[in-house]
């Protein structure tokens, strides 16, 4: 199957749990799904320590990343899973320029990268923004590749099928149905599938119907990090200090992608993050805002009428996207004009 991606680096850039026994039965079913991709599967240095190695060694981690990127045999970054800090990258990514170096030898070799994560990996998006790569949003190995079902869930196969074929997306278009979120993991499910439900397509809950940009953002959960230090004290000062969040001007023009983690950010939380944003003035410059399907719906109904609430009118907002941590996930290039209609419910990407 695979043609433009042969070699995939599984990397661990937040969590360590691939690295665990009790995530054996999943991690190696997906290796045996990549390699019958036709993909050649490599991990980088410390993906495979586990969660305490990892979580006390983000320098390690960060070395991991710019190894990827300056591996001429790797054709796609993908991140293990999500967690919740790896904004800990930062000062061993950008302190001395490491990263913007690697980046710019990967683009002078001629190679084309791709980066695929979601999640707490909104951070690592930024930092490569930062850096000039474009990247893609909405799945992890563990989380889709790993599916304990007979196979990975089929709409979040044929985007990841798409990528690893052809190096990026042409368009995506609405799942027919969503899935209610696992509660058990163990080798006992293995082979077992999940509830699933109709699902109604994307949903205009403002704005005009077509509008177009690229799209940049990620989970709700760490951008509200960027802004706030309630679950690391430390976070606000160092994304200020490496100028992590991207300027207005940057932001003008472009689409916002919010989604939510399965934390299941409460009322409150969800309105006092979306304020972050108002006050960031992103809210206007931006041309739209696209927002992922919450985690078995929860609170959906409360989420959307606070998205047209507080964000101005004029912007479009586009819900029920199936990307981020609801089932299933389709991928989203970052960094290419996105055309979105929904009357003829998709986004097609130039």
């Amino acid at each position: 199957m695979a043609s433009f991606v042969k070699t995939v680096e599984i990397v661990s850039l937040s969590a360590g749990t691939i690295g665990e026994s009790f995530v054996k039965h999943e991690f190696d079913l997906g290796v045996k799904r990549l390699r019958e991709m036709g993909l050649n599967v490599i991990f980088g240095e410390n993906a495979l320590k586990g969660i305490d190695f990892v979580k006390a060694h983000p320098e390690e981690r960060a070395k991991d990343l710019l190894s990827a990127l300056k591996n001429p045999e790797v054709d796609m970054i993908l991140c293990a899973i999500g967690g919740e800090d790896t904004y800990r990258l930062l000062p061993h990514l950008f302190a001395n320029g490491e990263l913007q170096a690697s980046v710019d030898e990967m683009k002078k070799s001629g190679k084309e990268k791709i980066f695929l994560g979601y999640s707490d990996s909104t951070m690592n998006h930024f930092m490569l923004h930062k850096a000039g790569l474009n990247t893609f949003y909405g799945q992890s190995f563990l989380s889709d590749v790993c599916e304990l079902d007979k196979d990975m869930l089929p709409y979040t196969k044929k985007y990841f099928s798409e990528l690893i074929s052809s190096g990026t997306i042409k368009e995506i278009t609405p799942s027919d149905v969503w899935y209610e979120s696992r509660s058990d993991f163990s080798v006992e499910a293995l082979g077992t599938c999940t509830t699933s439900h109709k699902d109604n397509g994307f949903e205009l809950l403002q704005g005009s119907s077509r509008f177009g940009g690229e799209i940049l953002g990620g989970c709700l959960d760490t951008i509200y990090d960027i802004f706030d230090g309630t679950r690391f004290s430390d976070t606000v000062d160092l994304c200020k200090k490496y100028d992590l969040f991207p300027s207005l001007l940057d932001w003008t023009g472009k689409i916002l992608l919010l989604e939510t983690s399965e934390e299941k950010m409460s009322v409150e939380k969800y309105e006092k993050a979306l304020n972050y944003l108002k006050k960031a003035g992103v809210f206007d410059v931006i041309s739209g805002i696209i927002v992922g399907k919450s985690v078995d719906e929860y609170l959906w109904s409360e989420y959307k009428a606070l998205l047209k609430k507080i964000v101005p009118s004029r912007v479009s907002i586009v819900a029920n996207i199936n990307i981020g941590h609801a089932l299933p996930r389709c991928i989203i290039p970052f960094g290419r004009f996105a055309s979105v209609d929904v009357d003829a419910q998709k986004i097609v990407f130039d």
